[in-house]
């Protein structure tokens, strides 16, 4: 159990609304309906909202999410879970645009529930908050198809901060987990030389299948930076850069851009 309490002193007022705490599902009063949803994550406009599903086994870490998250002006907690087998039946419900998912959990985990929902048509993305930084946890959440592994002693400002960057297309990743991840990706201690050859191999075919200015973004995106910063560094426009994006994840059959950095990273290119 990830069993951090979140800190009353960095918390925002109480919102008004239903709160839970026993992890069964709250949709927030003057939320969009699952039947009507909501306008669309990132667009322009004042009424843009992000639908947020929270998935922990600690009712006093859901507790404390719900308040801090539904202050926001643009987020709404439309739903809460104690455990990844409820993953899927709240987000068939309540139809939310991102999941903020623990790790461990009693019956099934954040990693297992993360893989599975990303499977499906048109999935939520996942934002793992967790106690837990080992570069297998951090790993396995990236190659499951999350797009950000944050820490949950993470200000709360910035826990908000990464809720709305992955809504807007940004890998958010805590520094602790950089550090996993770059340990992982370039120590060979313990890895076998033939197969860390060939995950290499594998990973530079990969990026052989994409044109000269995709492959260009790829290593940017890859180096950490925003699609604005690459638009300026590759002398292209924001909307060809999100397109180009666009196509290497499907031509690539990758969730985000976290897995296209690790991509890159794997092919030694980085």
């Amino acid at each position: 159990m990830d069993g951090l309490t979140p800190r009353p002193d960095g918390l925002a007022p109480q919102p008004d609304g239903p709160t839970s705490g026993t992890g069964s599902p709250t949709p927030e009063t003057g939320s969009p309906t699952p039947e009507t949803g909501g306008p669309t994550p990132g667009t322009d406009g004042p009424f843009s909202r992000i639908r947020l599903l929270v998935v922990d086994d600690d009712p006093l870490v859901r507790a404390g999410l719900r308040l801090m998250l539904s202050a926001a002006d643009d987020i709404d907690v439309v739903a809460e879970a104690a455990d990844g087998t409820d993953v899927r039946a709240l987000v068939d419900e309540y139809r939310p645009d991102l999941v903020l998912m623990d790790i461990r959990m009693p019956r099934m985990d954040g990693l297992a529930a993360t893989a599975a929902l990303r499977q499906r048509p048109r999935p939520p993305q996942v934002l793992i908050l967790t106690t837990f930084t080992t570069d297998s946890y951090v790993l396995q959440a990236l190659r499951a198809g999350a797009a950000g592994y944050v820490l949950k002693h993470t200000p709360p400002a910035q826990i908000v901060a990464a809720v709305r960057n992955v809504m807007a297309g940004e890998p958010v990743l805590s520094s602790a987990a950089v550090r996993q991840l770059i340990d992982t990706v370039t120590d060979p201690a313990g890895v076998p030389g033939p197969s860390r050859h060939e995950e290499r191999e594998k990973a530079q075919a990969m990026l052989d299948r994409l044109g000269a200015r995709e492959r260009e973004v790829a290593l940017a995106v890859a180096e950490g930076r925003t699609n604005a910063e690459i638009a300026t560094a590759c002398h292209m426009s924001l909307p060809t850069v999100k397109a180009h994006v666009s196509h290497i994840l499907t031509r690539l059959d990758l969730n985000n851009r976290v897995q296209i950095a690790l991509l890159v990273y794997r092919a030694g290119l980085v």
